[in-house]
């Protein structure tokens, strides 16, 4: 099948299309015709960092959403035909979701959102389960408060909206064009994005937020904006070096869920009332899966670049 491979360490150049063989479904696994996969991060770690690639196939992806073409020994939840999105790791052997053809667990799949394109469908799995995670390490009760770096962004536009239905109070930032849209996504406090957010958050909550879900990565530099005792959640794990004033430090590890397939279904339930909005930035076809990665590292994205096959 073709996929998109990372031929060599490097810029988005050293991304090409190649053959890829493919094996049948074992027990408890499916194999999914892929229509849609999303880019994220992710694929840019794997592309320039050779320890992070080591051992890889060298397909990026961690979402993709297809048909179902068969299913293997002791699955019956789902069937061939079916339209489904999954969350892939592209870190085992045979690689990530970028791929015509496809085996994954089948608790790493469920059915599309009702109403939602492949593509549209493909842009939530990987976001989705880093949001619910973050949000299960961390454990705030009712009323407490969350602040959301990167809020106009997917992953922070996800967490506003599963933080609010877990009844958090949530802080978030924006620039000043898209205030109104991060306000959509449900936060009670919008602040500037930038060098003010620390000072606004804490005007705002009288002293920091119970929590910080850095989806940014402003990393130590955001610190202030978190009460004593309070906790940080990076997304891109953490160098073991202690915090401050007391701040737990609760690196996410999406990998670590991507068999939830409760939380999946809670995200397509979500998405198909509308309460998530699933957001494409572009499609590219997999030749072009070097504009893609180019345009996730330019920033500023609002939803997700997809590779469509």
């Amino acid at each position: 099948m073709r996929a998109i491979m990372i031929t060599k360490q490097g810029g988005p150049e050293v991304l090409a299309v190649r053959d890829f063989p493919v094996r049948a479904a074992g027990r408890g696994e499916v194999r999914i015709s892929v229509k849609a996969a999303a880019v994220n991060p992710t694929d840019i770690a794997l592309r320039t960092n050779a320890a992070y690639a080591k051992g890889t196939a060298g397909i990026p992806g961690m979402d993709a959403a297809g048909v179902i073409e068969s299913v293997g020994e002791g699955v019956d939840r789902l069937k061939v035909g079916d339209e489904v999105m999954a969350a892939v790791s592209p870190r085992r052997p045979e690689g990530g979701a970028q791929i015509e053809l496809q085996v994954v667990p089948a608790a790493s799949v469920v059915p599309i959102p009702s109403g939602a394109t492949l593509a549209q469908a493909s842009t939530l799995p990987m976001n989705g389960l880093t949001a619910l995670l973050a949000l299960d390490l961390l454990k705030l009760k009712t009323g407490e408060t969350l602040a959301v770096s990167g809020g106009a962004g997917h992953l922070g536009s996800i967490a506003i909206v599963l933080a609010k239905q877990r009844g958090l109070r949530v802080i978030a930032d924006a620039k000043t064009s898209e205030t109104e849209l991060v306000r959509s996504h449900g936060a009670d406090v919008v602040v500037a994005r930038g060098e003010r957010f620390c000072d606004e958050v804490r005007a705002a909550t009288k002293g920091g937020a119970d929590a910080l879900f850095d989806t940014a990565l402003l990393g130590r530099d955001s610190f202030p904006a978190i009460r004593d005792g309070g906790a940080y959640v990076p997304v891109r794990g953490w160098d073991k070096t202690p915090a401050e004033r007391g701040i737990r430090i609760l690196p996410v590890f999406v990998a670590e869920a991507l068999e939830r397939t409760d939380w999946l279904n809670d995200l397509r339930d979500l998405a198909s009332r509308g309460v998530i909005k699933l957001r494409v930035a572009e499609e590219y076809p997999p030749e072009r899966a070097a504009d893609a990665q180019r345009a996730m590292e330019a920033g500023g994205l609002r939803g997700r670049a997809v590779i469509v096959f």
